[in-house]
């Protein structure tokens, strides 16, 4: 079934669409408003195929009927692979289009999109594993692989207060052995000692108590004040380590919020213009950790003004629940901020994986298809959908809608498709609606049978019911 629009007989691009049956209405609705925003004419040809992604070349070669005017295909995204066969063959231009119709706008070039790998970055993350000493050797050890892999650039040891370590030469030693960077983070002078014989490549921390000492290590050190406001001992520090060849790295230190934060990052800006050349380095734990919400979002800011102030090191840590994927988000954020420092523009739509709690962006389809396709379908399969804080369930002669999962299956079960729901399904049914309610509080995306989108904390899931890609 073939329908086209010609209101605007100027244009000279006719694109022509292909869609199935399932999706009719959503397309007829969403092409009408694309092109009235874009500018061509179209025509839209239903085929004889209920789910278009289950389409394959040869079969829409044979049931497509292209009219004399069109200078463009658009066929749905699951047939990408064939696009050069079903070309060839109708001797025009032939694209994949979105897979979700309802990205079509985007298809055709509203959404500026930034196809970047987003490799570039230049902030070091140092991940410090807390209270070492307490953990065995194997712990400690799979910890580290496990910062390392999730981005870290340096493992920071951190040692105890008030006891000595008598193994931290060895654990370092260890980890150097097995192809991991080290600091070491302690004002005992000699876990300091033993740790940088062993390969300890930065010290963690060094104020006016310790500075004799550093001299002695041979490895860089980070620079802090005695107290947070302390600039005389601070500057006092500074100038000794560098009279004596140590190479440093400073440190004003974070506060946390209602503990002077606003002051701290007054002092990374007043250090930066009084030693413009100079390394640094933010402790962000003091945040992060202290702070009662999600770290990530926390994360990029704090990390945005490090790249912008070019503070090259951050230290972090992910001891409380809220931040156990800080250095994950961390190397993801570094990125991030790098590309907008660099091309000066904002860190939007340029990748979505710390998007964690809300999604990008809420596609919707046309209120009124519901009920178009309570009245086309023919399978009793249930679809569901979520939206506009409501839950849809629709079949054949079906179209439910309500915000309480329980409500919604109560009511299915006293359906005229009732008597068809097991165990299994009903399983299923129970499953995919409390997702879908999970969606509509916190403003996230749902698509029957695919996980919900929690940027890079997704979990993938199998399909279970529906043909991947229904549309």
């Amino acid at each position: 079934m073939t329908s086209a629009s010609t209101a605007n007989n100027t244009l000279h691009e006719h694109i022509h669409f292909v869609t199935g049956r399932l999706a009719e209405h959503a397309v007829r609705t969403i092409v009408e408003q694309v092109a009235s925003d874009v500018g061509f004419n179209y025509s839209i040809d239903v085929l004889p195929i209920t789910v278009a992604a289950l389409m394959t070349p040869k079969w829409l070669l044979r049931h497509i009927v292209v009219p004399p005017n069109a200078t463009r295909v658009i066929v749905p995204g699951y047939l990408k692979e064939g696009i050069k066969e079903i070309s060839l063959q109708l001797n025009l231009r032939v694209d994949s289009g979105p897979r979700d119709i309802r990205d079509l706008a985007d298809f055709f070039g509203k959404k500026q999109r930034f196809d970047e790998s987003l490799n570039d970055y230049r902030i070091e993350i140092i991940a410090e594993i807390n209270h070492a000493p307490r953990l065995a050797i194997a712990d400690l050890v799979s910890i580290a692989q496990r910062l390392r892999s999730d981005g870290a650039d340096v493992i920071d040891i951190g040692c105890d207060p008030g006891s000595r370590w008598m193994q931290v030469g060895e654990v370092v030693k260890h980890l150097r052995d097995i192809g991991l960077r080290v600091s070491i983070d302690s004002f005992d002078v000699y876990e300091v000692s033993d740790a940088c014989a062993a390969g300890s490549e930065l010290v963690l921390s060094v104020n006016s108590h310790n500075m004799h000492a550093a001299v002695d290590w041979g490895c860089e050190v980070v620079v802090i004040p005695d107290t947070p406001d302390d600039k005389k001992n601070f500057q006092k520090t500074i100038d000794f380590l560098s009279t004596n060849g140590v190479r440093i790295r400073i440190d004003p230190i974070l506060e946390p919020i209602g503990c002077g934060f606003a002051k701290s990052l007054m002092r990374y800006i007043a250090c930066r213009e009084q030693y413009p050349d100079a390394s640094m380095m933010m402790g962000i734990g003091n945040i992060t950790e202290l702070t009662d919400a999600d770290s990530a979002a926390i994360n990029v800011v704090l990390l945005g003004f490090c790249e912008e102030l070019q503070i090259n090191s951050v230290l972090t840590t992910q001891v409380i629940n809220w931040s156990r994927s800080s250095v994950r988000e961390c190397d993801l954020a570094r990125r991030l901020v790098h590309y907008a420092v660099r091309n000066r523009i904002p860190p939007k739509h340029i990748q979505s994986q710390l998007v964690l709690l809300r999604d990008e962006k809420l596609k919707q389809f046309p209120p009124e298809m519901f009920d178009e396709l309570a009245q086309t379908i023919r399978d009793h399969n249930l679809r569901i959908f979520a939206q506009n804080d409501l839950i849809h369930l629709v079949s054949t002669g079906l179209n439910l809608s309500g915000s309480d999962p329980f409500e919604m299956m109560q009511q299915l079960l006293a359906s005229h498709l009732g008597s068809s729901i097991d165990a299994s399904h009903a399983f299923y049914l129970g499953f995919e609606l409390s997702k879908a309610a999970t969606a509509l509080t916190l403003g996230k995306q749902y698509e029957q049978d695919e996980a919900l989108d929690w940027g890079f904390l997704t979990r993938h899931e199998k399909h279970h019911r529906l043909p991947r890609g229904r549309q």
